[in-house]
């Protein structure tokens, strides 16, 4: 297993929509066991495959409050419907804030619906169906996102997005070929440094959904969902 680098907001992949993935063979394990490998050591609770660059429909997931379900897991070809609807109320900045780790050091309010439906294949090509609720179902959606070619940041309320757009600008994110390598560089949502240290835009958060967590006001999901 390899950790791999992380793609950052601006390259294609992370823009357009992923391929569905026609025949799960070794390739596929090892793309999988590497992006396991990545996610753990990014702290996120989720990671899709474009992240890692590679545009196929693919997610990894990590969150201990899943209820019935692992609490890690592969999802191939998913598809993703809302059974809950998404409030129009405002995101509250301190337990609806996503991280993301393609969008690294930064969290933003996002409004999500608390309840879904997700289908697709496990890594030995079975089907699987189940629903999620609560943070569990914000991963799910956030991932999904991922493979469709959209970053939360993309969803977000225009007092958020203006925020954003800065911080593009600022960190020259709008160009392709930029990474970051869990392990290696430092990491970018504080991990590594002690809890009184780190503070993000909006407050603490998960990342990929930070993604890759503890509770909705603490570190670790990398919405870091992936």
């Amino acid at each position: 297993m390899t950790i791999r680098p992380i793609t950052i907001y601006g390259e294609p992949v992370l823009h357009r929509r992923a391929q569905e993935v026609e025949r799960i063979d070794d390739s596929i394990r090892e793309l999988v066991a590497d992006m396991v490998e990545t996610q753990d050591a990014a702290h996120g609770v989720g990671l899709a495959a474009p992240q890692v660059g590679v545009g196929l429909r693919i997610f990894t997931y990590s969150f201990a409050d899943s209820g019935d379900q692992p609490s890690r897991g592969v999802i191939i070809n998913p598809r993703l419907r809302l059974i809950g609807k998404v409030s129009k109320e405002s995101a509250d900045p301190e337990e609806e804030s996503e991280g993301c780790l393609s969008a690294p050091g930064y969290n933003y309010p996002l409004k999500r619906s608390e309840h879904v439906e997700i289908t697709g294949l496990d890594l030995e090509g079975e089907p699987l169906q189940f629903e999620a609720t609560g943070w569990f179902a914000r991963i799910l959606q956030h991932e999904y996102d991922h493979l469709d070619g959209y970053l939360y940041v993309n969803r977000l309320d225009p007092r958020w997005a203006r925020r954003w757009k800065k911080v593009v600008k600022k960190e020259g994110w709008n160009q392709p070929g930029l990474t970051w390598l869990p392990g290696v560089d430092p990491d970018p949502f504080g991990h590594d440094e002690p809890e009184d240290d780190h503070e993000s835009d909006s407050g603490s958060a998960r990342q990929d959904v930070q993604p890759e967590g503890t509770g909705p006001s603490g570190r670790g999901v990398s919405s870091h969902s992936g």
